[in-house]
């Protein structure tokens, strides 16, 4: 159990907050909802602020968030401008010294906020902290973090290493395979889910990227903080329930970003001729899965290899909407 500040302590806080958490929704009303709810029952030891941007949710989550949180900060927009723009928004009207990005999909366990920012506060050279995700079971949600895209990790993803190789640190690096979460380590990627950052880095990146509309933003993020002498690490102390993709319930559309993300990760941050290199064995991904899944589905009739495959199938036929990615964005879009 938490200790909280007596009703004079936190007035005294409330003159320089301590957090700003910036909650991004659309389309996940009883989800953020819930998310608002757990961050005001388990958040007690430092002074905060909650700011939500809607990015105009047509399942009324706006009017929801307004009527039973009144006290957080809302900002409804009349369109979807992506998660990275809407969190640049919100940004810029935060009081907090640290910022805290959170997924509306998250439950707030045991105190995790008030723990993250102590894990900060223990390692302030950082610059850059995340926690541990889990699933509503309990079960280990391996998206806290993540290495940086490598053309060994490519090749070990584009062939399926990775698929027969998931715990192994060597086949499965990016994912950082083998290792739970269950330790306090540096990370090259602290994932948006979950992702705290000191406000002044924050500004001198410039927020995020506006070029990313969703999924990438985040390790782009990241590779710029490190260039600046940042240390992204996370800590199992502050854990948290990440269910993961609930804005995108058409499973081939979130696969489509997220390939257009690190499409647009690749032509950023890699030289030529990795970058081309990169580009080919992501066209690779979807043949190897779409082929092994429908060999492996015709000899042992199994239907649900048979879906995997019709799934891998449409993504690769929707290359031409993810393999250039991102188009790049106007600086006075951000």
């Amino acid at each position: 159990m938490c200790n909280a500040y007596h009703d004079d302590e936190r007035q005294g806080l409330d003159r320089q907050l301590d957090l700003s958490i910036i909650v991004v929704s659309y389309n996940t009303r009883e989800m953020t909802l819930d998310c608002l709810a757990s961050i005001a029952a388990e958040t007690v030891t430092v002074s905060y602020e909650v700011i939500v941007v809607d990015n105009n949710s047509s399942d009324q989550s706006a009017a929801a968030i307004a009527r039973q949180f009144p006290e957080v900060k809302l900002i409804a927009l009349d369109s979807n401008v992506g998660f990275a723009r809407a969190n640049n928004l919100a940004a810029k009207q935060a009081r907090g010294r640290r910022l805290l990005l959170l997924n509306p999909d998250t439950i707030i366990l045991d105190c995790a906020i008030d723990r993250l920012l102590e894990f900060a506060d223990a390692n302030a050279s950082f610059h850059v902290w995340g926690g541990r995700t889990v699933f509503p079971d309990g079960s280990l949600n391996r998206t806290s973090c993540f290495r940086r895209i490598s053309l060994w990790n490519l090749l070990c993803f584009a062939l399926g290493l990775t698929y027969f190789g998931r715990r192994n640190p060597i086949l499965n690096s990016e994912a950082y395979g083998g290792w739970d979460r269950d330790t306090s380590r540096h990370v090259d990627i602290v994932t948006g889910c979950f992702l705290l950052i000191d406000r002044p880095l924050w500004e001198r990146l410039g927020g995020f990227d506006p070029t990313f509309f969703m999924y990438g933003e985040e390790a782009d993020l990241c590779h710029r903080a490190r260039s600046l002498g940042a240390r992204p690490a996370i800590t199992p102390e502050a854990t948290i329930v990440h269910y993961g993709g609930a804005s995108d319930v058409v499973p081939v559309d979130k696969r489509v970003k997220v390939f257009k993300g690190r499409i647009t990760l690749i032509n950023r941050h890699f030289g030529w001729p990795a970058r081309t290199i990169g580009q080919a064995l992501h066209l690779i991904v979807p043949l190897t899965r779409w082929y092994g899944y429908s060999m492996a589905a015709a000899l042992a009739r199994n239907a649900e290899w048979q879906e995997n495959a019709v799934y891998w199938e449409a993504v690769w036929r929707r290359r031409r909407e993810w393999v250039g990615g991102y188009e790049v964005q106007r600086a006075e879009l951000a």
